[in-house]
C-alpha cells in the first residue's frame, strides 16, 4: 500500500467533484494525490484510429487540467496522473487496495471517456479491501467541520476498522463525531411494547450502553475528540440516510461477503450511498 489518495476520473460532474474532494483530503492526510483514468475500450475488436486518438487526447487533457487545478488550489500538494487500460472495476479495485483511500463519483454519465460510475462504483465498494469514498456532484465544503461526521454502528458485529477510520477523519478535520446505532422491537415482544412503554426505554438504554462501552477505549485514545452517541428506534437504512443530511461526511461499514451474483455491499451501505447528499465513506470490516 502507498500513502496516497487516489481518485477515479472520467470527466463526469461526479468524478470532477470527487477529484476536488480527494485533493482536499490528500492535503488533510499530507499525502500525494493520484488522478487515475481507466481506459475501457468498446467490445468491438477494431475502432477507427481517429476515434482512438480523440479518446487519448481527451483523457490527457482531463488529467492535465485537473492536476493543474489541484496544484493551484492546494499549493505544495504533490499530484501524479496515470492512465491505465482494462476493466474499470478491476483497475479501480487494484487502485483502492494500493492506496490509503479511493475516491469515486457516486453517479456517472459514462460515455466514451470512461466508465458508468453507478454500477462500477458499487462493484468497487463491494470488493475493495480499503475504504472507498463516494462523492456526489454537489456536496458541502470538504474542509468544513461545522456539520461533523455521522458514523453508523452495528453493535452485533466487530467494527474496529470503521472506528479507526472515523476517529482519524475527525482528528484531521477537527470535526465532531456522531455515532448512531439503531434498534427495533423484536417481534417476539408482540403487543407488550405497545402497552408497556418501559420496554422501549429499556431496549434503547441497552443499545446506548453498548455503544458507550464500544467507544470507551477510543475516547481514551482520542481524548480531544468531540463524540456524541445516539440510539434511535427504527430501520438502520432510513435513519442513516436522514442523519446524513446534517453531516459533512457519513461513514458506514461493509462486511466482506460474496454472493453468486457478485460482491455484497449491504442494504444499509447501499441505501446511504444512493440517498445521502454528502460524501459517504464505506469501510470494509474484514
Amino acid at each position: 500500500m502507498t500513502a496516497q489518495v487516489t481518485v477515479g476520473l472520467d470527466g463526469s460532474d461526479e468524478s470532477l467533484a470527487a477529484a476536488r474532494w480527494a485533493a482536499a483530503e490528500a492535503v488533510l492526510r499530507e499525502v500525494p494525490l493520484r488522478l487515475l483514468h481507466v481506459e475501457e475500450w468498446p467490445d468491438t475488436p477494431e475502432i477507427p484510429v481517429s476515434h482512438a486518438r480523440a479518446l487519448y487526447e481527451r483523457a490527457e487533457a482531463l488529467l492535465h487540467d485537473e492536476a493543474e487545478r489541484a496544484r493551484k488550489e492546494h499549493l505544495g500538494l504533490e499530484v501524479v496522473t496515470e492512465r491505465v487500460r482494462g476493466r474499470a472495476a478491476d483497475e479501480l479495485v487494484a487502485a483502492a487496495d494500493a492506496a490509503d483511500l479511493l475516491v469515486l463519483g457516486s453517479r456517472g454519465l459514462g460515455g466514451v471517456l470512461g466508465f458508468v460510475m453507478g454500477s462500477v462504483s458499487l462493484a468497487v465498494v463491494g470488493t475493495a479491501r480499503r475504504p472507498v469514498v463516494l462523492v456526489r456532484a454537489e456536496h458541502p465544503d470538504p474542509t468544513s467541520s461545522a456539520r461533523g461526521i455521522v458514523v453508523g454502528v452495528d453493535l452485533r458485529h466487530a467494527c474496529e476498522p470503521l472506528l479507526a477510520f472515523a476517529f482519524g477523519e475527525a482528528v484531521r478535520r477537527h470535526a465532531p463525531l456522531r455515532f448512531l446505532s439503531t434498534w427495533t422491537v423484536p417481534t417476539s415482544y408482540g403487543y407488550a411494547a405497545v402497552v408497556d412503554p418501559g420496554i422501549n426505554e429499556e431496549l434503547g438504554a441497552g443499545v446506548r450502553a453498548g455503544l458507550e462501552e464500544l467507544l470507551s477505549p477510543w475516547r481514551a485514545r482520542y481524548p480531544g475528540a468531540d463524540v456524541t452517541t445516539e440510539a434511535v428506534v427504527g430501520a438502520a437504512a432510513p435513519r442513516m440516510t436522514d442523519a446524513s443530511r446534517e453531516a459533512e461526511l457519513v461513514v458506514v461499514g461493509r462486511r466482506s461477503r460474496r454472493l453468486p451474483a457478485g460482491p455484497h455491499v449491504g442494504h444499509v451501505a447501499h441505501a446511504v450511498v444512493h440517498h445521502s447528499p454528502v460524501p459517504v465513506a464505506v469501510v470494509p470490516l474484514g
